[in-house]
């Protein structure tokens, strides 16, 4: 059993975000990252883009390389799972049998793909995209004239079905609902998205579920509950991600969609923290509204929360939730949570694109939503941005008018 240190569960952003923040808040203690893939920490937002279209071979864009490591002495365990925690004795049970212990532990356990059941069962053969692994082995078969099916309409299933469709593919994309970016995102821009991706050559097949999905000699017969029937070479499926808190439940800790945590991201262990993906936490900008982000983002933020909140720091988590997803050249983007508007407010920003302001029944901000070029759009997310994390109560007429900078709106409530 090592000596008491810092203990980082998770070797992906919010995990190496945090042993990083640790050394820069002075803590001089040991740390230790464990990591479950044998590969150094990267980032997986360039999984469905570059990895997936890139010339060459690609490679993880890595977060830490190991000069990085050494410089802040981290101790990184790639390849190993934590398998058990006792709370009572502060310990850390790894794959290996050996034992660990630690004065605070975080775990950065994120999440899984949601798999793809029916009638009780996984089908055999569908893609999932999560690790670097899983790029490359989707990559490997993108090839021009391949059918591929993409099942479910969210980021992750658009991503793909872009990059699929760039690469030659014909592509298919199956959404149970009645609309691709059912959660997050307004109508509007859904619309805008989905006519894009039309002109690109996806075919879309909404509101439908899947009745059957069998292998064939060169792929696959997706039937769906109309009777139509879709041959493929690939399925892929994104249908969401799955918090992973096995470890956390197993040592009685409270598990509400994602571990519980508190507004210092602490779980209901005072010595354990929790952050990025497997955790659900109190927002103060929203009532306290219990939410869970799978977002780089609030990962990357609340890794370095979690680290200053394990060196007895007590400021509550208050940033505002931030998305963002590559379509061909279109950047979307969000802030806040749109879901908590009653009234939207269209700004027209002609080439640039456009913005939806979101505002409660009282007239606050609470989101912005937007889609343009490639940057377009970026200085006019982080304007509202702040304007939301001031609570404003700003005049609709001056948020549809593009002529009213929004810099301006900032300084008269600042």
């Amino acid at each position: 059993m090592t000596n008491g240190g810092m203990i980082i569960v998770g070797a992906g952003e919010a995990g190496a975000q945090a042993a990083v923040e640790l050394r820069r808040r002075g803590w001089t203690g040991s740390i230790t990252l464990i990591g479950e893939e044998n590969r150094q920490p990267y980032e997986r937002p360039p999984l469905s883009k570059q990895a997936l279209l890139s010339e060459g071979e690609p490679s993880p864009a890595v977060m830490l390389n190991a000069e990085t490591i050494r410089e802040h002495d981290i101790g990184f365990l790639p390849g190993y799972k934590a398998v058990k925690i006792e709370r009572d004795n502060r310990a850390v049970t790894l794959s290996d049998g050996s034992g660990m212990s630690y004065e605070r532990l975080l775990l950065a356990t994120g999440a899984k793909p949601r798999l793809l059941t029916l009638n009780g069962s996984a089908p055999q053969g569908v893609l999932y995209l999560r690790t670097f692994a899983d790029a490359l082995a989707i990559r490997g078969r993108l090839r021009p004239g391949k059918r591929v099916a993409v099942i479910g309409g969210g980021f992750i299933g658009l991503e793909v079905a872009a990059s699929a469709r760039q690469l030659g593919c014909e592509v298919t994309l199956i959404e149970a609902g009645p609309r691709i970016l059912m959660r997050g995102v307004p109508e509007e821009i859904a619309v805008m998205v989905n006519d894009r991706h039309a002109a690109a050559g996806v075919v879309f097949k909404l509101g439908v579920s899947i009745a059957t999905i069998e292998g064939t000699g060169e792929g696959h017969v997706i039937t769906l509950a109309d009777g139509t029937g879709i041959h493929c070479e690939m399925v892929i499926a994104g249908i969401g991600a799955v918090p992973e808190t096995s470890l956390a439940a197993e040592c009685g800790l409270v598990i509400e969609n994602g571990i519980s945590v508190n507004e210092t991201l602490a779980t209901s262990d005072p010595n354990i923290f929790a952050a990025g993906d497997c955790c659900s936490f109190p927002h103060p900008l929203y009532n306290r509204r219990r939410i869970r982000l799978e977002a780089w983002q609030n990962a990357q933020e609340q890794g370095r929360h979690a680290a200053c909140s394990m060196l007895g720091a007590t400021d509550p988590y208050s940033v505002v939730p931030w998305f963002w997803s590559d379509q061909y050249e279109q950047s979307l983007q969000v802030a806040g949570l749109s879901d908590m508007g009653q009234t939207t407010v269209e700004r027209d920003l002609g080439i640039k694109g456009k913005l939806f302001f979101h505002l409660s029944g009282e007239g606050r901000l609470v989101s912005v939503s937007g889609i343009g070029p490639d940057g377009g759009i970026a200085k006019e997310i982080r304007l509202a941005s702040m304007l939301i994390e001031k609570q404003i109560r700003p005049n609709a007429d001056l948020l549809a008018d593009p002529g009213t900078k929004l810099k301006r709106l900032l300084k008269e409530v600042g």
